[in-house]
């Protein structure tokens, strides 16, 4: 029975039925706490009945010999196309042993060590557990792997493919190295929650092959949305850290750089070909955009193994991102092959008399060259330059302040850093000096921050 709100006769008159009505009220507050924990737990249960993933037994480490060599060739082309050491080798550390630390709005994810180590690594892994984890994001123990590891894209990758990459992967020398612990903060370090984001998130479909469109074309497409997982980096992220598809390829700040936008919103002065991407992809450079610097720099040189027809085929897809040049896109173009003057920049009459003009002159023109000025080393027009026209100057800061190295003492483009030779207020009437002068663009907002982030 429910408590009778109602004043007893007798003793106690309007003090007990007072002492009644707190006692109801009591077991009413008790009642919906009670009933509160209930759905709790009821919730609880059917979260982690969906969460939780079997695990796959370890297995003895398979001999190296027992892979195809073809096998392993063909994976090794496909992690370089995955851009795989770069993520799971640290500063100094043994190729793919983890470690590397990958900072991110929920705090830091250390890469794991995916060398055949059955303690530390990947040894004790078969097959089909490492086919889940690249597909599912789910690691051989059931654990849900964090989206750092872009298996968003990876899904579309055929079966084929992932074991060619897991052949070359238990070929490696295995290392001995355990990972630092992830740093994230409550309540993103319960992993199970990751299983709700690949609910929204993760598409499970796998790569559908467009009929209207070339096989050059598909494959450029499979490698790019796939292993390549180009979106990582230059599409915008929403709050909980997944990719804004409806602003795919719109460009996106990462480490530090911003990755620049590769469709129709691209500022590049020049409208990109697929024989300018391939050949960008291929050397590190274009003469009409500019050079490979900070983390596409490692991409290019994990590139450098790869069969020219499939750098190909990638640069033919992501030129086709940004659709036909528009009328405006062309005209662009033609005014900054213009204001490039040919070899020489053109300087502007109200740009020679800025803070920044000497600065140029002595650091600068020498190989990039200036106005009646051949260049002693010729460099990038700047004019012509997509980190010059850019919206945010992250991307040319750490440029001038870092430089651009020669990897392994390789030929290729090379820039000396500006970090100890410049002051901060230097550098800033430089970057001002250059935006006015080479381009049409209006002048960089924010760019005594950048300085002060990229020093630090």
């Amino acid at each position: 029975m429910g408590c009778l709100r109602h004043y007893p006769l007798g003793r106690g008159g309007r003090g007990d039925s007072g002492l009644s009505e707190a006692r109801c009220d009591a077991r009413g507050n008790m009642r919906v706490i009670r009933g509160l924990l209930i759905a709790i737990a009821a919730l609880g249960v059917i979260v982690g009945g969906y969460a939780w993933r079997s695990s796959f037994a370890p297995i003895d480490r398979p001999q190296a010999s027992s892979f195809p060599v073809e096998n392993v060739k063909a994976g090794a082309v496909l992690a370089a196309i995955g851009n795989c050491a770069t993520c799971h080798t640290r500063d100094g550390g043994a190729a793919y042993a983890g470690g590397r630390p990958i900072v991110t709005p929920f705090g830091t994810i250390h890469a794991t060590n995916i060398t055949p180590d059955p303690s530390t690594g990947i040894g004790g892994w078969s097959e089909p557990a490492f086919i889940r984890a690249v597909r599912e994001g789910v690691s051989r123990d059931g654990r849900h792997l964090y989206p750092a590891f872009p298996y968003d894209h990876m899904a579309k990758m055929a079966e084929s493919d992932i074991k060619n990459v897991y052949a070359f992967l238990m070929t490696r020398r295995a290392q001995v190295s355990a990972s630092p612990a992830n740093e994230l903060a409550f309540p993103f370090n319960i992993r199970s929650l990751v299983a709700g984001w690949k609910l929204f998130f993760l598409d499970r479909g796998g790569f559908t092959q467009d009929a209207s469109k070339t096989a050059e074309w598909n494959r450029g497409a499979y490698l790019v949305e796939g292993l390549a997982h180009c979106g990582s980096c230059h599409t915008p992220r929403n709050v909980l850290g997944a990719e804004d598809k409806s602003r795919a390829y719109a460009g996106a700040d990462v480490q530090g750089w911003t990755a620049p936008a590769l469709g129709a919103t691209s500022v590049a002065a020049v409208p990109w070909t697929g024989e300018r991407l391939a050949e960008y992809l291929g050397k590190g450079r274009s003469p009409q955009h500019g050079v490979a610097a900070g983390p596409m720099a490692d991409v290019i040189g994990n590139l450098a193994q790869v069969p020219d027809s499939d750098i190909k085929a990638m640069a033919t897809y992501v030129a086709s991102l940004a659709g036909a040049a528009t009328k405006e896109r062309q005209e662009r173009g033609a005014r900054a092959i213009a204001r490039a003057g040919g070899e020489g920049a053109v300087t502007r009459p109200a740009a020679a008399a800025a803070p920044g003009a000497s600065v140029y002159a002595g650091a600068c023109a020498g190989c990039h060259g200036e106005a009646g000025r051949q260049p002693l080393d010729p460099a990038l027009n700047l004019a012509l330059s997509t980190t010059v026209r850019a919206a945010s100057p992250n991307n040319l800061v750490r440029v001038v302040l870092g430089g651009i190295g020669r990897t392994d003492n390789q030929p290729g483009p090379h820039m000396p850093g500006f970090a100890n030779a410049l002051t901060d207020k230097q550098i800033g009437d430089l970057l001002e000096y250059v935006r006015a002068n080479f381009t049409d663009r209006p002048v960089f907002a924010g760019l005594d921050v950048a300085i002060r982030k990229a020093r630090q």
